[in-house]
């Protein structure tokens, strides 16, 4: 009994080595996606284990830079005419998580946006990290990582901005006074400094983390 559960675990980790060093080999695709940002009203990006940048767009177009393998790409539509949407499809094995994480280098996603107006903006991943510059002309603006930080400077909406983090922090800086928002804040395992509950504000703030800090500071006009 002994012997055959010695050879046993030698076939699983000669096979995680095997994996491990077919994973590392895996060739990555840089792809690029444009679109004429008058055309786009609402952004979806939902994706698994991607990092999200945000960067200005140097021309009227919507970039999104991206890279892709055999066995995870991602899918990228535009539906009612208006819609822009991007996830993330896998055809892996469970062997093909054995030896950690992808590149880092392979694992971005850049967002390019113009001044054009947005009426959505939704960005969710999950084990990475969201970050945003300074946005504005965008009227309901989502930010939503399962597994990593939401870091933003100076937002400015016109609506709403819903923030949603799990084991990591959420931070940054909100174009307007404190007095504009309506604000709930739910938190758990970590420290905040908005109140659970305002009621009174024209725009809406929902700020919702579990194991993790919450810091946003409004700077005011």
């Amino acid at each position: 009994m002994k012997k055959n559960a010695a050879i046993l675990m030698c076939i699983i980790l000669g096979a995680a080595c095997v994996t491990g060093c077919a994973q590392n080999n895996e060739v990555f695709t840089e792809k690029r996606y444009s679109a004429d940002a008058g055309e786009i009203t609402e952004i979806c990006i939902d994706v698994r284990d991607r990092q999200i940048d945000v960067a200005p767009s140097a021309d009227n177009q919507i970039h999104i830079n991206y890279f892709d393998t055999d066995k995870e790409y991602h899918n990228i539509s535009v539906t009612d005419g208006h819609t822009l949407s991007m996830t993330t499809e896998s055809n892996k094995d469970w062997t093909d998580y054995i030896g950690g994480k992808l590149p880092a280098s392979s694992r971005k996603i850049l967002l390019q946006l113009p001044d054009s107006p947005i009426t959505a903006l939704k960005l969710s991943t999950t084990n990475e990290d969201i970050s945003t510059p300074s946005l504005a002309n965008i009227d309901n603006l989502s930010l939503a990582s399962n597994g990593g930080n939401l870091i933003f400077d100076n937002l400015e909406v016109g609506n709403t901005i819903c923030l949603d983090s799990k084991n990591g922090d959420i931070r940054g800086t909100i174009i307007g006074s404190y007095d504009e928002y309506a604000i709930s804040c739910n938190i758990k395992k970590g420290e905040s400094n908005l109140p659970p509950c305002k009621e009174d504000g024209a725009k809406n703030l929902t700020v919702s983390n579990n194991n993790g800090n919450i810091e946003i500071k409004f700077t005011g006009k």
